[in-house]
């Protein structure tokens, strides 16, 4: 049997490795199956390619995986259209973030035959041996599936316990020399960069979180550690994201896994997502001499009722003084903040701003988004419940047209009213980032002409 797996084209230069698609990848091929990735990323093909294609080359099964955001829906849309127009169309299977909450909508939307849900590397197997045996799939669980117009949807399944028994991503299958040019922050221009996984899940629940997965299931360190050695040998990675949705799941788990990586003698500059609840000086400082240059933090809100609300977990106390112990420590904090959650006014909007601007420390532009609340999360159950949103078709063709603009207003302000207050609160910060990028190419003009800097590489763009 061959199956083709698609990476659909965001429209970046060099767009994230896909771990979802390389771990699906790697389990299938265990499985004896013959697997080719279609990579529209890469080569930004027009969807009329991917129909030449695969009218050119046979394939029993096409499959993708989707996140929730407004571009990657109407995305699929395109790439389904252009697989319906195959003369001989394979099995089409969707799978992701996207279709997990509302598979029925999502099949009679594509006209795909298969919607993998959530966690896929078990299911994926099970459903492959089925089509290939040709046996029912009325008992394969995490599936849901379409007759015609009549959609049915199985029992969930459980989640993969020991995640240590999921083989890597078959990274030989992809253009890595390509995804390894992807920047981040604090990276050299000689450094080659890859995302990758140290566990999956997380142990708090943000209503606005849209993941399936409860809890946390860690890696083991020799796993990780035998994977950066690996991407380290085969492809000459020196910077690992670490994307998994929390590695700070806890002080222990985090000093552990520093204190492995320091022992391992990697030498790799990495970065992370953490909790400020847990960025103690003496996590921090571990955290910073096994690698770690930049931590992305869910901070969301600096009104202490807001995130009561959103159940974030934090206070605003507890956001200072992490960030302020990141800062300390030499480590960059990304300070993400969004507006809108429920008890949201221009009050706690203002709150957020004169927090950026105090803490950040001008590596990244920040700016704040609105909240969405995307199929799955609580804030999307609530958003119906309360009359703000009909269902999934009214959030993908009507209310979310783009992640930077109001999908639902959970606040007393107007529609008009919102857009101005964020308006007027991104164009301070964005005017504070320029003015310190500004500030930092004008004092890099000082230091070679009037110092004679002789290590100045020439005017470069931020």
């Amino acid at each position: 049997m061959r199956i083709l797996l698609i990476i659909y084209d965001n429209g970046s230069f060099v767009q994230w490795f896909s771990m979802g698609v390389g771990y699906i990848a790697s389990v299938l091929r265990r499985e004896g199956y013959n697997v080719c990735i279609y990579n529209q990323d890469v080569y930004h093909y027009p969807e009329e390619h991917l129909t030449h294609y695969l009218n050119k080359n046979k394939f029993d099964v096409v499959g993708v995986g989707i996140i929730a955001g407004y571009y990657e829906y109407r995305k699929i849309l395109k790439i389904s259209d252009a697989i319906n127009r195959v003369k001989n169309k394979p099995v089409y299977v969707i799978g992701g973030h996207g279709p997990s909450p509302e598979p029925e909508y999502f099949l009679l939307k594509t006209q795909a035959d298969v919607a993998i849900l959530g966690e896929g590397e078990v299911t994926v197997v099970e459903f492959f041996n089925a089509l290939i045996n040709n046996r029912t799939l009325k008992d394969i669980k995490g599936i849901a599936y379409r007759e015609g117009e009549q959609v049915t949807i199985n029992e969930r399944r459980s989640f993969i316990d020991d995640v240590d028994s999921i083989p890597f991503p078959a990274y030989d299958l992809f253009p890595i020399v390509h995804y390894r040019l992807l920047r981040a922050v604090h990276v050299e221009r000689t450094e080659f960069v890859l995302p990758m996984l140290t566990g999956r899940g997380c142990t708090f629940e943000c209503t606005f979180c849209y993941r399936l997965d409860p809890g946390f299931r860690p890696r083991s360190n020799e796993s990780i550690i035998d994977e950066i050695k690996l991407l380290k040998k085969n492809y000459g990675i020196t910077y690992i994201i670490f994307a998994d949705e929390l590695l700070m799941s806890s002080p222990a788990r985090t000093i552990s896994l520093c204190e492995d990586l320091i022992r391992s003698q990697l030498n790799i500059k990495w970065n992370c997502s953490g909790r400020l609840n847990y960025a103690k000086p003496e996590v921090l400082q571990i955290m910073k001499k096994a690698g770690c240059v930049f931590i992305n933090y869910g901070i969301e809100s600096m009104d202490d009722e807001v995130l009561k609300n959103m159940k974030k977990g934090l206070t605003s106390d507890q956001i200072i003084r992490g960030v302020e112990h990141t800062l300390d420590t030499g480590i960059s904090p990304g300070l993400n903040i969004l507006f809108g959650n429920i008890g949201d006014s221009n009050e706690t909007l203002n709150k957020s701003v004169q927090f950026l601007l105090k803490y950040s420390d001008g590596v990244q532009l920040r700016t704040i988004k609105p909240v969405t609340p995307y199929p799955g999360s609580p804030l999307y159950y609530y958003a119906i419940n309360n009359g703000l949103l009909k269902d999934c078709e009214d959030f993908y063709e009507n209310k979310h047209i783009n992640s930077d603009l109001l999908a639902v207003n959970f606040t007393r302000l107007s529609n008009g009213e919102f857009h101005e207050a964020l308006f007027n609160a991104n164009k301070e910060l964005v005017n504070a980032y320029y003015d310190h990028a500004r500030s930092k190419v004008i004092q890099d003009a000082k230091n070679l002409y009037c110092a004679k800097d002789v290590s100045f590489r020439g005017f470069r763009p931020m």
